[in-house]
């Protein structure tokens, strides 16, 4: 309840020294509020933390014996405070990304969040007597209002935590702890950020280093790389300290509610079956010698090596066009990308160019990465970019406005139920990415530039789904071994490489200090699990392109039919006017075909 945004966008390539794309837009916040002393800010801080307790006095031990239109009226007022506690966090968190070695901002984030945290501990009791609530009553609640039944998705995803649900009381605990594994995550956010690094005499953040990977140079991607290990190796006993804090506070809780694996709670919030999402991890991990090992030794050959390092990974190519891409270059492409697809498309996206809905230029103490925060339904999302110019920058730009696309179309559900599970989240992101894909490649003047084209694609779609699973798979074998007991940073490491070499294949050889590049990923902290919902969603993606390629007629009502569901729908549901089934094994060889499909082209480009 009330989570921070935060960067959750794998950024493969990250940012360095700003250059001058143009005029980069900022975010104006003052939708949310006019100031952090706003007095609007400081009445609803107010209004929330009594809402709580009288919500708590009006309902607690009352819920099993409510009408179905009190029921309704519970839900009513839950979803005001949501929305209240959603503002308040969003405009704290948003400013705070903005800045995160700012001391003011930071205090100002944990200071509303504690109010929050606090306030909310009188609501506790809402989730677990809504779920001691007898199957035949909340059926027949939902069957005697259809206001109520409206809201059945989410309740039955909540109710779908009945069998793990503790007492009251240790519920209560629980909630009030987790400011401890916020600090910790906040411990690993202000490390992150303070990291300085020393490339060619100059100093640079963990964006401005990672960019470094994406050099011309393999000079400077070599120094960039051993950069990044030095410093990461300097930084390795806090990093191995917080993931095995976190990761004992999850085994611990876990335990507790006697979940069968420390994925179940990840499966239970995307709303998603254990056995699609090991079917998913089981077809990819198959494919990685006709995807990533195939694809890496084609890039090993056009780079003239006879095995590629770490820092080759995302190299460009030697044929590869330097120039840099303006902002305005970069909205025109993805905005007609947009439209040409479906002109609403492109209109939903136009306010976020020129309300300063989006923040995109590289500044120091600014939060890595990218991500599309949804704020709260009466309000707008918001971006945030490290823009660079590079063409996968407007890649990113294109998914990440995916993403408050689909958040602007699925607010007319409210707070419930506008939020998709992650598995689903990623729809439109990579949707709009592949819209803006193919527009490039359309534009395509030369056989070179569609080299150029498909392997950035490739390289961008491994990253997504190869490289994703990877890291489920890294999440997996960590919590294993932590429930057997401490792991030390060398523990960790092996754990890291293993399945970094399984997946990029034999291509490559690794460098010593390599094995540290598990510290600075911020899924594994954030958000266990989160990571296979990257590639759910690029495999989910590439099959519904393949449908639309197929049969375009009548699709983009049927797409923005499923984008303005948001939560309200199980995944077979949303798929199923598509003709798709995500629970079929070749559901998954549909969509990893396509990536098998482009290597294919650039195979035989090679004549």
């Amino acid at each position: 309840m009330f989570t921070l945004p935060f960067p959750l966008r794998d950024a493969n390539a990250g940012s360095g020294e700003a250059g001058d794309f143009g005029d980069l837009p900022e975010w104006n916040l003052t939708d949310l509020y006019a100031s952090d002393d706003a007095p609007e800010l400081t009445r609803d801080l107010e209004w929330f933390e009594g809402e709580a307790t009288a919500f708590a006095a009006d309902y607690q031990g009352k819920l099993a014996d409510l009408s179905a239109d009190d029921l309704l009226t519970t839900i009513q007022r839950s979803e005001k405070m949501d929305n209240i506690a959603g503002r308040i966090m969003s405009y704290a968190g948003l400013r705070y990304y903005q800045l995160t070695t700012d001391a003011d901002r930071a205090k100002f984030m944990s200071d509303c969040q504690e109010r929050i945290i606090n306030a909310s501990s009188a609501l506790v009791f809402y989730s677990l007597e809504f779920n001691q609530i007898p199957d035949e009553v909340y059926k027949a609640a939902l069957a005697a209002n259809a206001d109520l039944a409206r809201y059945k998705p989410v309740l039955d995803r909540r109710r779908a935590m009945r069998p793990y649900q503790l007492s009251d009381e240790l519920e209560t605990f629980l909630h009030d702890l987790g400011a401890v594994g916020d600090a910790w995550e906040k411990l690993f956010d202000e490390t992150i950020a303070g990291l300085e690094f020393e490339v060619e005499g100059e100093t640079f953040n963990l964006e401005g280093t990672t960019n470094f990977m994406t050099d011309p140079d393999r000079g400077k991607r070599k120094a960039a790389a051993y950069e990044l290990a030095r410093v990461f190796g300097d930084n390795i006993k806090t990093f191995a300290r917080v993931h095995n804090t976190l990761a004992k506070e999850k085994e611990i809780i876990d335990r507790w509610r006697k979940m069968p694996s420390a994925q179940t709670s990840r499966h239970l919030s995307n709303d998603v079956e254990p056995e699609v999402v090991e079917a998913l991890r089981d077809a990819v991990v198959a494919a990685y010698p006709k995807l990533s090992h195939r694809y890496y030794d084609l890039k090993r050959k056009w780079l003239g090596l006879d095995v590629m390092q770490v820092w080759d990974r995302n190299a460009p190519l030697p044929i590869e066009d330097p120039r840099t891409v303006s902002w305005d270059d970069a909205q025109e492409t993805v905005m007609n990308a947009y439209a040409g697809f479906d002109p609403r498309m492109a209109d939903i996206a136009a306010p976020f160019f020129s309300d300063g809905w989006i923040d995109a230029a590289v500044k120091p103490g600014k939060a890595p990465g990218a991500f599309a925060h949804p704020t709260v339904t009466n309000v707008h999302p918001y971006v945030m970019l490290n823009y660079l110019g590079k063409p996968r920058d407007v890649m990113t730009l294109a998914h990440e406005l995916g993403h408050g696309v689909h958040q602007v179309l699925a607010a007319d559900q409210g707070e419930m139920l506008s939020s998709t599970p992650l598995t689903l989240a990623e729809t439109a992101s990579v949707f709009g990415e592949m819209l803006t894909f193919r527009a490039m490649l359309d534009k395509a003047e030369t056989p070179e530039q569609r080299k150029v084209l498909l392997a950035g694609k490739v390289e961008d779609m491994i990253n997504t789904v190869v490289r994703q699973i990877a890291f489920y798979d890294f999440e997996c074998k960590l919590h294993a071994a932590r429930r057997e007991g401490e792991l030390t940073p060398d523990d960790i490491n092996a754990i890291w490489m293993s399945v970094q070499a399984e997946s990029l294949g034999p291509a490559f050889e690794y460098m010593d200090g390599y094995e540290t590049f598990w510290s600075y990923i911020p899924h594994f902290i954030h958000s266990p699990f989160y990571v296979y919902a990257y590639a759910f969603g690029d495999g989910l993606v590439n099959a519904l392109y393949a449908v639309y390629e197929e049969n375009p007629d009548g699709f983009q009502g049927k797409y923005f039919d499923m984008l303005k569901a948001g939560g309200s729908k199980h995944h077979s549901d949303l798929l199923a006017p598509f003709g798709l089934d995500a629970s079929d094994p070749k559901f998954w060889d549909k969509g990893l075909s396509m990536i098998s499909g482009f290597i294919d082209e650039l195979e035989a480009m090679e004549g």
